[in-house]
């Protein structure tokens, strides 16, 4: 076993290259084995595992730099760091990341975790090591898909400018999630395939290398290839900009990569290696199905199939809502970034190809693009994951809500997330999304409730925001089903002294909440909040006058959260009565499974109970109503 021999950074350099082979099957056995337990980036691992071994044979770790781009095919790397025996935790709550973690390890040069990201992070280190004297090289490794994104450009605009050593790394796999779209990919795939240029190369070398000097003319024009390039290969874009263009080199074979690296590595400016790689490469279901294994659940290896059966997520109650308004109302348009699958718009793509926009790797667009939609009166949805929308915030605030444009933004994998961690838990959408004047933020309790929200959000002519977590839908409290009206909660349980107001998927955990604190004796009403903004004052106000509890819970950080604004308004307004706050804390949340998460931040269930209680009894018997009973805590 060759894979053995890799203990530490650099052990990789005392493999004979005669094993370069054998290492690259080893690692993708390993990585399937492994993830196929854990789950995990399965397809961009596999296909970066030779580019990831050339990446460690020509720079010293850990004082060579390299910064992977969302980092989620950084798996490799950290086999070769050293890090085989953390795979059995992978992912899992105190275990090692998915993505690259500089508290992890120092071969780690920066933590990454959203598209677009490595060229800039990669540029702010060369300039701090030029700054500071250093001489060690710094290596950026981008993906095709992540061309897509904006700021991929800023940071190459930059780039061009240098009189110095970087090396940008173009993995081009002609995917991102799902299949890349637009100019960007239409411009690598024609480079992919420049017979004309490569057959013109080959040709004019052999036939100078007949002539008495043709080595000599040879090596001449090897020196001045971009210009051979620019006769043949239209555009040369990364040329024109001032970015030296090698390649494109064939990504699953280790020695040319680890000569055109060497090549890259000897230029005083920005250099830029194309490397072709295949996604899903030496697993035929991950090749066969690359979206599927992006992030892969638990799988049988044989079949590629998950282990578990799981129930409708919320996402699937999302693609039948938008099929079915598809058909109804011509005017509604969806647009995803990048992730029709996995925001559940596939269906609505292949039902409606005219009204379905990917716009590639691009959330600032998306949403930029969607107000004019809206501007030009049709009902545009962006369909985005949570963590991701708020990389578009500006264009929230500024294109969508000062307009007071129609757009609706249906927020997947809000709250938290578990897995992929702190790059990923969508809990910081209410605090921003209620910044926003003229913004409207819902979210469901139920299944039902997302068809009805989705509904209610396209039939209003103002931007509305309607989030919902990952994974299963619940299906509990069916038999509650108010038709939504704006700004209005929906009183479930009406009792009286603690009043359980509670967002989104936090119903659930209230419902269980409010059985344990009647089996205790504490009567208990349950209201879904249903709005987060605006925040429903008429029903806080009747609660004020039969409960002395006022209790919020919100799978979102505090801070400026919807329990915040419930505080404040009844401290401003005099209301008898005491608000306790649940939600997250104002901090970053590691990965690791969602019920254990949520017993580390305590919102679960019982954790929940015990501050309730603790509150109610703390507070005293002032805070009760005449109901004549006084709580001395023995019932707990």
């Amino acid at each position: 076993m060759v894979l053995e021999n890799i203990k530490k950074a650099n052990d990789i350099k005392d493999i004979p290259p005669s094993q370069y082979d054998d290492l690259a099957r080893e690692i993708r056995e390993f990585l399937i084995n492994k993830i196929s337990v854990t789950g995990g980036h399965l397809g961009s691992n596999l296909g970066a595992v030779e580019l990831t071994m050339a990446l460690h044979l020509v720079a010293d770790l850990p004082k060579d730099k390299i910064i992977w781009d969302v980092g989620h095919q950084s798996y490799t790397h950290k086999l070769l760091t050293g890090r085989q025996e953390g795979f059995e935790t992978l992912r899992k709550y105190g275990g090692m990341s998915g993505f690259p973690k500089r508290k992890e390890s120092r071969c780690d040069a920066f933590d990454t975790g959203h598209s677009s990201t490595s060229v800039s992070a990669g540029l702010g280190l060369v300039k701090a090591r030029d700054l500071k004297g250093g001489d060690h090289a710094v290596y950026a490794v981008i993906g095709d898909g992540a061309l897509t994104g904006g700021m991929a450009y800023e940071a190459l605009n930059n780039a061009a400018r240098l009189d110095t050593n970087y090396v940008i790394i173009l993995n081009d796999n002609n995917m991102s999630i799902a299949e890349n779209v637009g100019g960007v990919s239409k411009y690598l795939r024609k480079i992919r395939t420049a017979d004309a240029y490569k057959d013109f190369k080959i040709g004019l070398e052999n036939t100078l290398n007949k002539f008495p000097r043709g080595p000599q003319l040879v090596d001449t024009l090897k020196r001045y290839k971009s210009g051979v390039k620019q006769l043949v290969v239209p555009g040369m874009f990364f040329e024109d900009m001032g970015i030296t263009y090698l390649g494109p080199v064939d990504g699953h074979d280790v020695s040319a990569m680890v000569k055109m690296l060497k090549e890259a590595r000897k230029l005083p400016k920005c250099v830029l290696v194309h490397v072709i790689t295949k996604k899903g490469k030496g697993y035929m279901p991950a090749e066969r199905h690359p979206a599927r294994f992006h992030g892969a659940e638990p799988f049988d290896i044989r079949t590629g199939l998950p282990i578990k059966k799981r129930k409708p997520a919320y996402t699937d109650i999302f693609s039948t809502v938008m099929t079915k308004l598809g058909a109804r109302n011509d005017q509604v348009v969806a647009i995803t970034a990048a992730m029709p699958d996995g925001t559940g718009l596939k269906r609505f793509s292949n039902m409606y190809p005219d009204r379905f926009f990917d716009v590639g790797i691009a959330e600032e667009h998306a949403v930029t693009f969607a107000a004019g939609l809206a501007a030009g009166g049709l009902k545009p949805i962006v369909a985005v994951y949570s963590s991701f929308l708020q990389r578009a915030y500006d264009q929230i605030l500024h294109d969508v809500c000062i307009q007071n444009l129609p757009v609706i933004f249906a927020i997947d994998r809000a709250g938290l997330v578990g897995a992929d961690g702190e790059t990923h838990q969508g809990i910081f959408d209410i605090s921003y999304l209620s910044s926003i004047p003229n913004m409207t933020v819902m979210a469901p309790k139920n299944k039902w409730e997302l068809s009805d929200m989705i509904k209610f959000a396209v039939a209003l002519e103002s931007p509305v925001a309607v989030r919902y977590p990952r994974g299963e839908a619940y299906d509990g409290l069916e038999e509650f089903r108010m038709p939504v009206e704006y700004g209005r909660s929906e009183v479930i349980y009406e009792e009286n002294d603690i009043a359980l107001f509670a967002l989104g998927s936090m119903v659930e955990t209230a419902a269980e909440v409010r059985l344990d604190l009647k089996e205790r004796g504490y009567p208990c009403s349950l209201v879904n909040a249903r709005f987060a903004k605006p925040v429903d004052t008429a029903v806080i106000d009747d609660l004020s006058r039969t409960h002395s509890l006022i209790v919020t819970l919100e799978e979102g950080v505090k801070d400026g959260g919807m329990g915040e604004k419930i505080m404040e308004y009844v401290f401003e307004n005099k209301l008898d009565t005491d608000v306790l706050v649940i939600a997250l804390p104002d901090d970053y949340i590691e990965h690791g499974n969602v019920e254990l998460l949520k017993k580390e931040v305590c919102i679960d269930r019982e954790s929940i109970v015990k501050r309730i209680i603790s509150s109610y009894i703390s507070w005293g018997n002032k805070h009760r109503r005449d109901s004549g009973t006084v709580f001395d805590g023995k019932q707990d």
